[in-house]
């Protein structure tokens, strides 16, 4: 029998104070299952790893010690958050806590490449279960693993294709990967180019008695990289093709900044364009919000309000999490043992 869970999913931030989360573990949600993903800056190798002594670090650890004192704690519990987090003393106070709790925990570091998809974004993920709720395969327990093989049921056929591992692992996983050509906006773009305006049909710029070519151009001439920025920045861009497997992790400040805040896109096939030429020969853009949210997996149905700006769409994608990540492990997590 189907069962059905309510959640609280908490973003937990510096400004929450102390009586609020109070208020909202004891009185208002009762949740069965509650979805965190703290601050990651405490966490990131970019940052000063002050880990708990960083002030956004605060909320997250107060909301856990809450939980002992609940009246109806949660019975499971989803965690997310950096590489990074898993050796810190934040993580430490946290398995502390939830074994205090009587939790159950199984650890995970998962990037999407591992389901197929070439986009590297790995990310730390903690499950816990209430006793006596208990895991679907017990073996795992109070385990970090590096594997999605326990979420799968090929695990035969995952085991060796880690995150971690010998230069032969690593290329095993490219090769599991689609090309980044399907998550594309265009799915024929071997027969059209990203300025072959001539060949794109606009129905909505037909209906209003526009050329449908310089709309086109218009809306895709956003998403080119500045010749300025080529000859500053440069040696430093990820740079990827429509037949490449893998492409770097999109941060909120992509679009803003070019050096390292996700790969940008040469949209010839390598085989056509030459991956010798000059990278200004090359027509280098950005990946579109669209195509960003393909390469996390989003439903193709999806679509930000009209009044969301295009930077602010990749501020919000840079923050969210892999579909194809997190849906396995919700499964695996309300599975109960057969």
């Amino acid at each position: 029998m189907r069962k059905w869970y309510k959640l609280l999913i908490l973003t937990t931030k510096q400004t929450m104070y102390t009586n609020t989360i109070s208020v909202i573990v004891h009185t208002s949600y009762q949740a069965h299952v509650w979805l965190l993903s703290p601050p990651c800056q405490p966490y990131t190798r970019q940052g000063l790893q002050k880990q708990s002594g960083d002030a956004r670090a605060f909320s997250f650890l107060k909301i856990l010690e809450l939980m002992l004192q609940a009246s109806r704690p949660p019975v499971m519990l989803f965690m997310e958050n950096v590489v990074g987090f898993e050796t810190s003393d934040t993580h430490t106070k946290m398995i502390e806590i939830l074994e205090k709790a009587g939790f159950s925990t199984q650890e995970f570091i998962l990037s999407p490449m591992q389901f197929g998809v070439p986009y590297s974004r790995p990310r730390y993920f903690c499950l816990a279960k209430r006793k006596p709720l208990s895991f679907q395969k017990q073996l795992h327990n109070n385990q970090l693993l590096w594997s999605p093989s326990p979420l799968l049921d090929n695990d035969a056929d995952l085991e060796s294709i880690e995150t971690h591992g010998s230069q032969a692992t690593s290329d095993k996983l490219l090769l599991s990967c689609e090309p980044i050509c399907r998550f594309l906006d265009h799915s024929n773009h071997r027969e059209l180019s990203f300025y072959d305006a001539s060949s794109i049909q606009s129905e909505v710029a037909l209906e209003k008695n526009e050329d449908p070519n310089e709309q086109v151009i218009e809306s895709f001439n956003q998403y080119l990289v500045p010749s300025g920025l080529i000859d500053r920045w440069g040696s430093a861009m990820d740079i990827v093709y429509p037949d490449s497997r893998r492409c770097c992790c999109f941060t909120k400040s992509y679009y803003r900044y070019v050096k390292g805040t996700g790969s940008l896109l040469a949209p010839f096939e390598a085989e056509r364009m030459g991956k010798a030429h000059s990278l200004k020969e090359q027509k280098l853009r950005y990946f579109t919000p669209r195509e960003v949210a393909n390469l996390h997996s989003f439903p193709k149905d999806f679509q930000f309000p009209q009044h969301i700006g295009l930077r602010q769409r990749y501020a919000l994608l840079g923050n969210s999490l892999s579909v194809a990540v997190v849906a396995p492990l919700l499964r695996y997590l309300f599975t109960e043992p057969s």
